[in-house]
């Protein structure tokens, strides 16, 4: 009986009264006529019993229990009967404006949606739980949670005749799974709000929808943390405070946009997908303000004092790749003109970040080239050295989101040098433009650092401590190149390259400082000489080691590698020659005087090879405890960095 109620076929009639041929008759006219006005009535009166019977007044006293459970049924036929009641509807409509049928069939429609907002209300409350937005977005996209929904519950399946079945045939039973309650809840909220929609009714609920899915985002937002700060709040907030509601925010965000705002609109693109618009409405009204609050606090970061300082840097880093890296999902979420604003916003902060990384460049540059700090005594590496070359391999960490912001940002044209000392160093990673200009960036910063050392060099006293001091600080440089990102970036001919000038530093140095040494001895040591003249090399090479020994025990060769690699070099061009010497003459001598040899031959070749193995191993080996200035303190630094 229902099924010939409700079926399409209740509705030919209706058509064939618009189509009637120039040949039919006023009599025939007035019988289809009646036979629709009855067809309206069976509805309305069916649709009288169904509806009267779940209405919420005349059960106020009983508990609530919803009409979709179980398999759904009665549900089914509840949607049905103000489908049919709104077909009755638009045909009194057509018949007269102030029928008495229409009048009624009013009522029964507030009836009806008074239920169904009940209902949606209940359905949305109840399944909080279930649809919760990492559970809504597991799902691979927002097409396929359609699909999948659909493919559960499809009511009006095709019959091979290629016509509609009835609407008696029960909902297919979907297959036992971990989403089966939501997709369960889904499934009802979206046959809800299609007949609440067609029915003339989605405000009343779009409103309920938004009432209760919005204060699951904003609960969401309060529980990560997520909290809005003015630049004022911000700048008068200790850095320990603010730094720590970074990491707050760097977890949080990643869970709103993935999870929380994602789920949140494929939810949304469920239920209504009867309306993409209204789809559209719905999400804005939920999410909007929210996703602004959200982006917000980067943006507020980016524009104030608080970023301005070397070690402050990596945290407007952090948030500008966790920006950068959810930018797809930030783009397909927030697609729709309605919800623009939210990627301005994550725009904004990206360019105010990217905006501070660039000023903390150039002052840290600036910052490297007034640095006044004195040499470290023995030639040590300098604390600038090792403050600039670990705030540079933390920054290679970071090479992808400051290959971005430095994309456009020239180094040539804000120095006066020439465009030579611009080349990027050849690296396997060259081709890609972005990570050239950071190469070219870091390159240069590694260049302004060695200059300054090339001024710090001329500090010392002695020519050969200042080669010492050049080849301990390059060696430093390179190995933390080479040990980090940065020999990615910088490429294996840029560390080969400056491995030859810590070489060539070396050389210079031993020239200098061992030059009295070597030459105190014959060159051909088997050479004969007269006593006088034995005599005159043993002491000469005793006051000339001496000399060099004494000075350079507080010399330092930090690097344990490079320091034997000296030793050995030196040993090399000391004590073979020594050693020929030592056993051509000294046992003459020995015969000849007897007395007093252990005056002029004071060392055995034994001897030489434990001084020098003595020596570089002073304790100020760092240099940091001789120079004015503590850059793991952050104090000179970040002060001219305008911290």
């Amino acid at each position: 009986m229902k099924g010939s109620i409700f079926s399409k076929r209740s509705s030919p009639s209706h058509h064939s009264s618009a189509s009637d041929s120039p040949s039919s008759t006023p009599s025939s006219r007035a019988s289809h006529q009646t036979f629709s006005e009855t067809m309206m009535e069976e509805n309305l009166d069916l649709a009288e019993v169904i509806i009267m019977a779940c209405s919420i007044d005349s059960h106020r006293h009983e508990e609530f229990s919803s009409l979709f459970v179980d398999d759904r049924r009665e549900a089914r036929r509840f949607l049905d009967a103000v489908s049919g009641l709104q077909q009755a509807m638009h045909y009194y409509v057509k018949l007269s404006s102030s029928s008495d049928k229409l009048v009624r069939a009013q009522n029964l429609m507030q009836i009806a949606i008074k239920r169904l907002e009940k209902e949606f209300y209940v359905i949305l409350s109840a399944n909080r739980k279930n649809l919760d937005s990492e559970s809504v977005s597991s799902r691979s996209s927002r097409a396929s949670a359609r699909s999948s929904v659909s493919d559960y519950y499809h009511e009006d399946e095709i019959s091979d005749e290629g016509e509609e079945s009835t609407s008696t045939t029960p909902p297919r039973t979907p297959p036992r799974g971990e989403n089966t309650e939501a997709d369960l809840a889904m499934a009802d909220l979206r046959n809800i709000a299609d007949c609440m929609i067609a029915s003339g009714y989605a405000r009343e609920c779009i409103t309920i929808y938004k009432l209760i899915r919005k204060s699951i985002i904003d609960e969401a937002l309060y529980y990560l943390g997520v909290e809005k700060l003015s630049q004022h709040q911000m700048q008068k907030m200790d850095w320990n405070v603010l730094e720590q509601k970074i990491k707050v925010w760097l977890h949080a965000v990643k869970i709103a946009v993935k999870t929380l705002f994602c789920g949140e609109r494929i939810l949304c693109d469920i239920v209504f997908s009867s309306s993409e618009k209204i789809a559209e409405s719905c999400f804005t009204e939920i999410s909007k303000d929210a996703a602004l609050r959200l982006f917000s606090f980067p943006e507020v970061f980016g524009r104030s004092k608080k970023i301005l300082s070397p070690e402050k840097m990596f945290r407007a880093l952090d948030l500008f790749e966790a920006i950068s890296d959810l930018w797809p999902e930030i783009e397909s979420i927030f697609s729709h003109e309605s919800v623009a604003a939210v990627r301005i916003e994550a725009e904004a902060a990206l360019i105010k970040l990217g905006e501070g990384v660039r000023i903390i460049l150039t002052q840290f540059e600036a910052a490297i080239q007034k640095d006044s700090s004195k040499t470290p005594a023995g030639g040590g590496v300098h604390p600038l050295t090792r403050y600039v070359m670990n705030y540079l391999v933390f920054l290679a960490d970071y090479s992808g989101a400051v290959s971005v912001i430095m994309a456009d940002w020239s180094v040539a044209a804000e120095t006066p040098l020439p465009q030579a000392y611009f080349s990027s160093p050849t690296s396997a990673l060259a081709d890609d433009p972005c990570v050239a200009a950071i190469t070219t960036r870091l390159a240069w910063l590694i260049l302004v650092l060695l200059c300054k050392l090339d001024g710090k060099a001329v500090m010392y006293n002695d020519v050969a401590l200042s080669y010492l001091f050049l080849a301990n600080n390059l060696n430093y440089v390179v190995s933390k190149v080479r040990n980090s990102k940065l020999g990615l970036l910088m490429g294996p001919e840029w560390i080969s390259e400056n491995r030859l000038k810590v070489s060539k530093y070396l050389g210079n140095y031993e020239r200098m400082g061992w030059s009295k040494v070597i030459s105190s001895l014959p060159e051909d040591p088997m050479a004969e000489i007269s006593p006088e003249q034995v005599t005159d090399r043993f002491e000469r090479f005793n006051a000339a080691f001496e000399e060099a020994y004494k000075k350079q025990t507080s010399w330092v060769i930090p690097d344990p590698k490079l320091r034997d690699n000296v030793k050995i070099s030196l040993a090399k061009r000391v004590v073979p020659a020594y050693r020929i010497f030592y056993n051509k003459h000294r046992d003459n001598y020995a015969r000849r005087f007897r007395f007093g040899v252990e005056t002029i031959v004071k060392y055995a070749p034994e001897d030489l090879n434990n001084y020098l193995s003595d020596l570089f191993f002073a304790a100020s080996a760092g240099g940091a405890s001789t120079t004015t200035t503590t850059y793991d303190n952050d104090t000179s630094m970040s002060s001219s960095c305008g911290r």
